[in-house]
């Protein structure tokens, strides 16, 4: 390609919205442009990149035995109803009215959709298994789209889905999905990390893995074991907990202590000379439209997709105020386990705890050496808390557990039969049964990936892409497009380099040698060949754009050099 004619400008200064690295480079170097807050335009050079991102998926997921097809968008509603995910999944997902009333969705994910069709196809275990995917334009409605593309409210997504007979033939099938997403990450120059993961929305009754693409921008934090390798996302990540010795003292009868505006944590700590670790926070929750409590130590957050799952409810979410004071009989600040007449679920470091100080359910007042079990009840008794980093891993116990910050860029779930039996997607066994399909779903932000690999491959002068990831290969740069000789030189190796199948961006533009290595440093482009005053001796200049590594080379010896370079 010529740049003269690309449809690519670049632009000196990104706009202020864009916040993050990734963002503003794809905008500032014209592989993307904005239409509305979360949807963009692909210009060229972006589009290129995505096909390469897309060649690479297919080339893994067609070597994994899985079947390219293409599902609509625009998906009846119907179907959201029957599987039950019409009203949990929210008001991401964007309905819409045809002329007729009927109403519709555009499908943010495909599993109704793909298990309809499945069920109507096959009807026998000799068709099976099978394992089907697509690349496809999606839709969310996301309340905060930022960071570019990395939260949008449309986006490029590849989206697969496995039907077996048996649950061993499930875990076969998302084995090789698992599998095939490392080799496709790698293949994209991403450094990441699978991580034990919740299933969210789309539900399931087996295993889920997130791959992390790690970033100090990610909105993920991801707990790692610094011993075994044990890797979760926080809002799964489990951890052995110090213990403490009891003193096998009796505990005496908890007493009523005023503590005017004392109503955080950290006043409750200071006003009597404790430690968090003393406390019992008792948080109020709305779950399902009920009201619930749960009680965690004072050093402690709540999980709230853990109390959700441990639920079996659709929604958690704290209370407002108003439904706070009603519950408790006090203001904000002072709730307590003791005398609640609401559901109250005990976090198992509290469970363990010898004694502690807890909200007196009064205003102004807590209440002092509370014991679990003998003061209030501990028969809803779980996980409900985030880990906190440096605690012991729950796998190996010998290691201690890190944080970092993750983008997640691909999700395997394995669903079981959420989804055939509220679809009714059965097949006939060997004897003639029927049977319930067991299904796996596996999806990738095709999008995501391009702006998390830019995120691990960028510098103060640009973007660096991976040779496989790159729009083009070369960035083949003379110096002045006027001068015959350079221009001549510059020609025939485009030629020559495009004759040997390599993609190749030549700068044919009539500016100076500083706006076109500036804009060549942007762009980011693995290999640049600069044709200058050194051409007439037959020499020119290659420039490794990851390293800045430069060599004067002879024309020969640049061309066999990009075309040996991996």
């Amino acid at each position: 390609m010529r740049q003269t004619p690309l449809f690519a400008n670049t632009l000196r200064e990104a706009p202020a919205e864009a916040e993050v690295a990734s963002h503003r480079l794809l905008l500032r170097a014209g592989y993307i442009r904005q239409l509305a807050a979360g949807i963009y335009k692909y210009l060229p050079l972006g589009w290129r990149v995505l096909r390469n991102v897309e060649r690479i998926l297919r080339e893994e997921l067609d070597g994994a035995g899985a079947q390219e097809l293409l599902m609509p968008a625009l998906q009846p509603t119907e179907l959201w109803k029957e599987s039950g995910r019409y009203n949990s999944y929210g008001p991401e997902l964007i309905r819409l009215t045809d002329r007729h009333q009927r109403e519709f969705a555009l499908g943010p994910t495909h599993e109704e959709v793909v298990t309809m069709l499945v069920e109507n196809e096959i009807k026998s275990y000799r068709r099976l298994p099978v394992t089907l995917y697509q690349i496809q334009t999606k839709f969310r409605d996301e309340r905060r789209p930022r960071s570019g593309l990395l939260r949008g409210r449309e986006f490029l997504m590849k989206d697969a889905y496995s039907f077996d007979a048996s649950w061993e033939g499930l875990d076969r099938s998302y084995r090789a999905m698992y599998d095939a997403y490392h080799r496709i990450f790698e293949r994209c120059g991403l450094t990441f990390k699978a991580v034990e993961a919740d299933a969210g929305s789309i539900g399931g009754e087996g295993g889920t893995h997130e791959f992390m693409a790690l970033a100090d921008i990610g909105e993920d934090t991801i707990a790692i074991c610094s011993h075994c390798g044990y890797a979760a996302n926080v809002e799964k990540a489990t951890s052995m907990e110090d213990r403490f010795e009891s003193s096998e003292s009796e505990i005496p009868v908890y007493e009523k202590i005023h503590t005017p505006g004392v109503q955080t944590i950290e006043q409750l700590t200071q006003h009597l000379q404790i430690r968090p670790i003393d406390v019992m926070k008792t948080l109020i929750y709305i779950a399902d439209g009920n009201p619930i409590a749960v009680l965690v130590r004072g050093d402690h957050e709540v999980n709230e997709i853990k109390v959700k799952n441990a639920l079996g409810v659709d929604t958690v979410a704290l209370a407002d105020a108003e439904t706070t004071v009603a519950v408790t009989r006090a203001s904000i600040g002072f709730a307590g386990p003791i005398g609640l007449s609401i559901p109250l679920f005990v976090d198992e470091a509290v469970a363990r705890m010898e004694c502690g100080v807890a909200g007196a359910n009064e205003s102004e007042f807590h209440i002092r050496n509370v014991v679990p079990g003998r003061d209030f009840t501990v028969e809803r008794v779980g996980d409900f808390r985030n880990v906190k980093e440096g605690e012991s891993c729950s796998r190996c116990e010998a290691g201690k557990l890190r944080f970092v910050k993750g983008i997640e860029v691909g999700h395997v779930f394995k669903l079981g039969t959420k989804y055939s039996e509220a679809l009714g997607a059965r097949y006939l066994d060997t004897n003639g049964r029927e049977q319930l399909m067991i299904m796996g779903c596996y999806g990738i932000g095709v999008s995501r990936i391009v702006s998390a690999i830019v995120e691990q491959h960028h510098d103060e002068r640009g973007i660096v892409w991976p040779t496989a990831i790159a729009p083009y290969r070369v960035h083949l740069i003379p110096i002045s497009i006027k001068d015959d000789t350079q221009r001549k030189i510059a020609n025939d190796m485009y030629d020559a380099l495009r004759q040997r199948g390599i993609e190749v961006l030549l700068d044919d533009r009539d500016e100076r040698a500083g706006v076109k290595f500036n804009d060549s440093d942007l762009i980011g482009l693995p290999i640049r060949i600069v044709v200058g005053k050194d051409s007439v001796h037959g020499n020119v200049e290659y420039v490794d754009r990851g390293t800045n590594e430069k060599q004067i080379l002879s024309i020969d010896e640049a061309l066999l050099r990009v075309s040996t370079s991996v």
